[in-house]
């Protein structure tokens, strides 16, 4: 016997449209880019930090978990759009607000699913898992954001000289050794031309 088909179903076809939510709104950028890229990126990272956890530093992590958390972190600004940095941090207020309306989006995303769907995506588009692997994606999506800064001032766009010195700072303050072991082992390398990579 088939399952019943539900109507509606919209959520796939809204998470299609990430692509389509630029990030970095109040910066000149050499190259745009948009939620859905980022997530990608953030998900690799995840995924790659929950690996370094495991196997070399013999800590628990499970990066499957990791990378399909960081998939959907930021899903909700598929509704809410991305609102820049200094203006969600700028004062409590702000960033509390922000937070329930996140939050708003992500239970609005969650209705486009079927029932016996939405038990599976409520922890990935609440962060409702564990604090471990919440750590890990935090840290991936800085990271990225460093990534993107150093990719701007490689192609010689100084507008991210600053974002870059901050996001870097912030990686280091979180005193995550993965982290540290990424920034060490593999960071380097995102400064390279292509024939350098070679």
């Amino acid at each position: 016997m088939s399952p019943k088909r539900e109507m509606g179903g919209h959520f796939f076809a809204y998470l299609s449209r990430m692509r389509y939510i630029s990030r970095w709104g109040l910066m000149r950028n050499t190259f745009q880019e948009n939620i859905q890229e980022h997530s990608h990126m953030v998900a690799v990272l995840a995924h790659a930090l929950a690996v370094i956890r495991r196997d070399i530093f013999s800590r628990p992590a499970d990066p499957g978990l990791a990378a399909s958390a960081a998939l959907f972190h930021d899903a909700s600004e598929i509704l809410t759009g991305d609102l820049p940095t200094p203006v969600k941090y700028d004062n409590p207020e702000i960033r509390d607000a922000y937070k329930q309306v996140e939050s708003v989006a992500a239970h609005k995303l969650l209705s486009m699913l079927p029932g016996a769907l939405q038990g599976a995506y409520t922890p990935l588009l609440t962060e409702d898992y564990d604090p471990a692997t919440r750590e890990l994606v935090k840290a991936a999506d800085k990271l990225s954001a460093h990534i993107k800064c150093l990719e701007e001032l490689k192609a010689g766009n100084r507008e991210f000289a600053a974002a870059a010195e901050q996001t870097l700072a912030a990686l280091k303050a979180m005193e995550v050794p993965e982290v540290d072991y990424f920034l060490d082992h593999f960071l380097p390398s995102f400064s390279l031309t292509l024939d350098e990579l070679q």
